[in-house]
């Protein structure tokens, strides 16, 4: 006879970190270990609950009636640390004052960790690798530990190899353009020195940096948002090379959608249906989509020279912009107003769109992205060929990757990381915008195969979560393995 332990579905808790870059995969993932029979509780402070509530509400109204458990949001106050009201994550930061009070704050989500760990001792917390002090928490509780950063395998390759070799040691810190080999890797990649990190520039994000690497190496395992076919030499890197344990669990916003059709689509705001009925309107792979996510800030200038960009290329486009770059006499150029009537070129989206069912639209042919993970899963998940603009991070990394690897888009020679916090001074001008729009869109034969391998890895993603794909095996044997623990531990 089963114990009471044994007929619990196993539950596990999420820790997102607080940023939506983080939270959404994170209520997708939630969605998705719901869709395999799991209690999933994700923990975080009101402000960013928010962000994800909608997208909680719909997976649980899909689920409802079929004996699934609920995903539950258990919200905590966000530390008193002389922040704004209202300002409880990364998108709400703007000096350098504030980034350290976010700082602060995140060091002081260690109590409210603590004390549900200790209350409800759930089989797993999954915790966002920008929490490395969640590793030891979970120890001292008994609870494992899975480290979730919401970035490729490739990235996180580069990132330890970077960490662990240091090529930056001897190179001229006045030279950007010279070149960073990272060694001990599948593939050769070098970037330019102002593409990424380095430890005479800025010790304290490197130190960091190597904590969180090292936390991330002493938890019981890593979780990805990605899948086996799309980076496969890294997925046996991180296994074999590198002796880490990982799962690979996504696309996981595939598992939310096919949960949300299953129980029926929530409505859209008015401007996601004005933008959806536009697009049906327009002829398949004939729009560009432009977005750079909810962290990207962008000059002036630079807005201007897309605008000019989008005007060169001729194409048909929807560009999502920030409700902070509503001021158009700053960078709006000559003839740009007439594009985006409604019955001409172009639509501006302002503010939050939805940018997978954008993506997923038969007339999008195009996306001119940041490279922000999210955004490339997503993309390679609707066959839509990418013209890449990292800003930052991880980005140049999974420009790299797009770029080198799965040869799925072109860049517009993006040369230096520059956070939103610092000035930046390089403007990306029109006509690269325009010419890398061409190479993805174009008939010529390079445009061509970008678009068939990018077909290719959208079947594959498909395939991926579905029963017996590389991912929902990987689900599986997570749960399975984390009931064989848990039946052990109560014996």
């Amino acid at each position: 006879m089963a114990s009471n332990d044994e007929q619990q579905p196993l539950h596990v808790l999420f820790f997102p970190f607080v940023a939506p870059g983080h939270l959404i995969p994170v209520a997708d993932m939630a969605a998705l270990f719901t869709s395999h029979g799991v209690k999933c509780t994700i923990l975080t402070t009101p402000v960013n609950a928010a962000v994800i509530r909608s997208a909680v509400d719909r997976a649980n109204d899909a689920v409802r009636g079929t004996g699934a458990p609920a995903i539950d949001i258990s919200t905590v106050p966000f530390p008193d640390v002389g922040l704004p009201p209202g300002v409880e994550s990364v998108v709400g930061i703007s000096s350098e004052a504030d980034r350290f009070r976010l700082l602060e704050a995140v060091q002081l989500l260690r109590e409210p960790l603590d004390c549900f760990l200790a209350d409800h001792r759930p089989d797993a917390v999954v915790a966002d690798s920008f929490y490395p002090w969640s590793t030891d928490a979970a120890a001292e509780h008994g609870v494992p530990r899975l480290s979730f950063l919401g970035t490729s395998m490739f990235a996180r390759a580069c990132n330890a190899s970077l960490l662990r070799s240091n090529p930056l040691e001897g190179l001229p810190l006045d030279d950007p353009d010279a070149v960073v080999s990272l060694p001990g890797l599948p593939h050769r990649v070098a970037l330019r020195r102002g593409q990424v990190m380095d430890p005479r520039k800025n010790e304290l994000e490197w130190n960091y940096e190597k904590l969180v690497n090292a936390a991330d190496q002493r938890s019981y395992g890593e979780v990805f948002n990605s899948f086996t076919e799309l980076e496969p030499d890294y997925v046996e890197h991180y296994r074999t090379m590198l002796g880490r344990r990982v799962w690979l669990v996504g696309p996981t916003g595939h598992a939310s959608d096919y949960l949300v059709a299953r129980g029926g689509a929530g409505g859209l705001a008015p401007e996601a249906e004005r933008c959806l009925r536009w697009l049906d309107e327009k002829p398949d792979g004939s729009v560009v989509f432009i977005s750079f996510g909810t962290l990207t800030h962008f000059t002036a200038a630079e807005l201007r020279e897309v605008a000019r960009g989008l005007q060169q290329s001729g194409r048909n486009f929807v560009w999502v912009m920030s409700e902070s770059d509503t001021d158009a006499s700053q960078w709006m150029p000559e003839g740009f107003a007439e594009l985006i009537d409604p019955e001409e070129h172009g639509i501006i989206f302002w503010g939050w769109a939805p940018q997978r069912l954008i993506l997923n639209h038969s007339a999008v042919g195009g996306f001119v992205t940041h490279c922000g993970w999210n955004s490339v899963l997503e993309a390679m998940s609707a066959g839509v060929p990418l013209v890449t603009w990292p800003r930052y991070g991880d980005q140049f990394y999974n420009e790299k990757l797009i770029l080198e690897v799965l040869k799925v888009g072109v860049s517009v020679g993006a040369r230096f990381s520059v956070s939103k916090l610092e000035v930046r001074s390089e403007v990306i001008n029109g006509e690269k915008i325009a010419e890398g729009i061409d190479r993805v869109m174009g008939d010529d034969e390079e445009a061509e195969a970008i678009r068939k391998k990018a077909v290719d890895l959208r079947g594959k993603s498909r395939s991926a979560i579905e029963k017996g794909g590389s991912s929902y095996d990987d689900v599986e044997q997570l749960i399975t393995e984390l009931m064989a623990r848990r039946s052990s531990v109560n014996v």
